[in-house]
C-alpha cells in the first residue's frame, strides 16, 4: 500500500509540473506574438512616393503613372501638395478620377493614390526634363518631396512602331450615301503611345474619325502599350460629285512615326429622275372611245447616266395609254427627253373626271409618278342632236296643240 502512495503521488508531482511548464511556455508565446504585432511608429509622418523616380519616352508622348501619399504616423493628417516643378513646354497636373488634386486626407497609417500626368507640347525636343513634387502636412510641420526625370529620346530599337491595316479600303456606291472605314492600329511598342488622325481628300468632301461603335468626333486618341483600337473614318461626298473613282488619304501620326493609308471611295453617281407637262398642266380632256395625246417631259435629275427607262400606267378598266416612244435607251445627267402619251379612254366610259398615272421607271430605283386628271366629254354631234331632237319634240307639242284647239 505505501509503494502504491509514492508512485500515485509521483504521478501528480510531474503532471503538475507538466502544467505549469506548458503555462509558461504559452504566455511567452502569447507576449512574443503581441511584441511582434506592435509596429513601432511616430507620432506624426507623411511620404510621397511616385510609381518611377525615372522614364524614358519618345518625343511627344505624355507621362502618366500612380503617385502615393503616405501617413506613417498615428493620427489622421490632410496632405497637400503641389508640383513645385515644370519643365518649359510641359504641363503637369496630379488627378483623381474626377478632379485635378491639390490636398488629400489620409487616415493615419494608411495611404492614398493619385495619378501624376505630364503633357508635352509638340514643340518639346529630346533631352531630360525634371518635375519636382512637394507634399506636406495642413501645419506645415511635416514635408515630403519627390523627384521625377524625364527623358525624351528617339526610338531607334526595333519592334516599337505602329501598324495600321483595313479589310476594305475600297467601297462603292451612290454620290448621296456616306462611305464608312474601318482602321486597326496595333501599338507594338510597350509604351502607352499618343496618335493623332488627318486627312487628304478631294476638295468640298468631308472626312471624320470616330471610335468604333461610337458617334463623338475625334482628332487623336491613346493605345496602351501592346494593344490595338479600331478607328471609323467616315467619308461624305458632295452632292454635286460625279461619278468616278476619288482616293482619301488618312495619315497617323505617333511622335514622329507616321503612317498614311489610302483608301478609295467609287461613286456610281446619284440616279434620280424627274417629269412632268411642259405647260406644267396636270389635266386633259377626251372623249369616250377616241385617242387624246399629251406630251411628257424626263429629265435626268442624277449624276449618273440613267439607262432603260421604261413607262407604264394605272389606268381605269378598258382604257389605253401608249408611250412613243416605249423605252429611253439612256438619259445623261441633266438631259431631257420629251414623249408623246395617247391616252384612249373606254367607249362606254361616262361623263366626269378620271385619274390617270403615269410612271417614269429609271436605274437604282429611280422613277416618278405623274398624275393626270382626265375629263371624259361628250361628243359636240351628240350636242347637235338633242338640240334638234328638243326643237321637234316642241314642234310636235305646238301642232298638237293647234289640231285640239281647231276640234
Amino acid at each position: 500500500m505505501r509503494r502504491g502512495s509514492i508512485g500515485l503521488k509521483s504521478v501528480l508531482i510531474f503532471s503538475i509540473l507538466i502544467l505549469l511548464s506548458l503555462s509558461i511556455g504559452g504566455t511567452a508565446t502569447a507576449q512574443s506574438d503581441k511584441d511582434k504585432d506592435v509596429i513601432p511608429r511616430p507620432e506624426r509622418g507623411i511620404a510621397i512616393y511616385t510609381e518611377y523616380s525615372g522614364v524614358i519616352v519618345p518625343p511627344g508622348e505624355s507621362v502618366r503613372m500612380d503617385l502615393t501619399a503616405e501617413n506613417k504616423g498615428k493620427r489622421d493628417e490632410n496632405i497637400s501638395m503641389k508640383i513645385s516643378q515644370v519643365p518649359k513646354g510641359w504641363r503637369a497636373s496630379l488627378k483623381a478620377p474626377n478632379f485635378i488634386v491639390a490636398a488629400v486626407p489620409v487616415p493615419a497609417t494608411k495611404a492614398r493614390t493619385l495619378t501624376f500626368l505630364a503633357e508635352p507640347d509638340k514643340k518639346v525636343k529630346p533631352g531630360e526634363y525634371h518635375f519636382q513634387i512637394d507634399a506636406q502636412t495642413e501645419d506645415g510641420r511635416f514635408t515630403s518631396t519627390q523627384k521625377i526625370n524625364v527623358t525624351v529620346r528617339e526610338r531607334t530599337a526595333m519592334g516599337e512602331d505602329f501598324t495600321v491595316t483595313t479589310s476594305y479600303p475600297v467601297l462603292k456606291g451612290q454620290t448621296d450615301a456616306k462611305f464608312e472605314f474601318s482602321l486597326e492600329v496595333n501599338n507594338k511598342s510597350e509604351a502607352d503611345r499618343n496618335f493623332n488622325l488627318s486627312a487628304q481628300a478631294p476638295a468640298k468632301w468631308e472626312v471624320s474619325f470616330k471610335p468604333a461603335y461610337e458617334q463623338k468626333q475625334i482628332s487623336s486618341f491613346r493605345i496602351k502599350g501592346g494593344s490595338s483600337q479600331n478607328v471609323a473614318v467616315e467619308v461624305t461626298p458632295p452632292r454635286d460629285a460625279k461619278a468616278g473613282s476619288f482616293p482619301i488619304v488618312v495619315g497617323i501620326t505617333s511622335g514622329d512615326k507616321k503612317q498614311d493609308v489610302k483608301l478609295t471611295v467609287i461613286l456610281t453617281g446619284i440616279y434620280k429622275l424627274d417629269a412632268g407637262t411642259p405647260t406644267g398642266l396636270l389635266s386633259l380632256e377626251a372623249l369616250a372611245g377616241k385617242a387624246a395625246q399629251m406630251s411628257l417631259f424626263v429629265k435626268n435629275t442624277g449624276s449618273a447616266v440613267n439607262k432603260n427607262i421604261s413607262f407604264s400606267s394605272f389606268k381605269p378598266e378598258n382604257w389605253k395609254v401608249e408611250f412613243k416612244p416605249e423605252k429611253i435607251d439612256a438619259l445623261e445627267p441633266d438631259a431631257m427627253k420629251q414623249v408623246e402619251v395617247i391616252i384612249t379612254p373606254a367607249g362606254q366610259a361616262l361623263v366626269g373626271d378620271y385619274s390617270v398615272g403615269l410612271s417614269v421607271d429609271g436605274e437604282k430605283g429611280s422613277s416618278k409618278t405623274v398624275e393626270m386628271r382626265v375629263s371624259v366629254k361628250t361628243s359636240a354631234a351628240w350636242g347637235w342632236i338633242g338640240i334638234i331632237i328638243i326643237v321637234l319634240v316642241i314642234a310636235g307639242l305646238g301642232a298638237l296643240f293647234l289640231w285640239l284647239g281647231r276640234r
